[in-house]
């Protein structure tokens, strides 16, 4: 295959097809730099046709809720209390500024995704 850009979805199919016959090509051959050109470009494509959006907040929180094992009593004290919990999971109360740095600070979720 002629490296060329990647412009359409047929182009972008068959660049991957191409990567997987080059998938054992060792570096330093023109085989693996073919295969480092097309990844390059399959990664670009994908990165402006397909963007990764961050989660939702609370979705992000409930993950990791969920990850550790943990209740919503668990997480009376980063939220202030039993009943901000609820209003928060709920959708119905914002973080405010200090759940936020409780949360990154306790379970390592990024404060720009609590921000978002």
């Amino acid at each position: 295959m002629e490296i060329k850009p990647i412009r359409t979805a047929k182009d972008h199919q068959q660049a991957l097809e191409s990567i997987e016959g080059l998938m054992n090509a060792r570096d330093g051959t023109p085989e693996g730099d073919r295969l480092e050109i097309l990844s390059t470009l399959v990664e670009d494509w994908e990165r402006r046709h397909h963007p990764i959006l961050p989660p939702d907040p609370l979705e992000a929180i409930r993950f990791r809720m969920d990850q550790q094992g943990l209740s919503a009593s668990d997480m009376a004290p980063l939220l202030g209390g039993a009943n901000r919990v609820s209003e928060v999971l709920g959708g119905k109360r914002s973080l405010t500024i200090g759940m936020i740095r409780n949360l990154t600070r306790e379970l390592h979720i990024p404060a720009e995704i609590l921000v978002g």
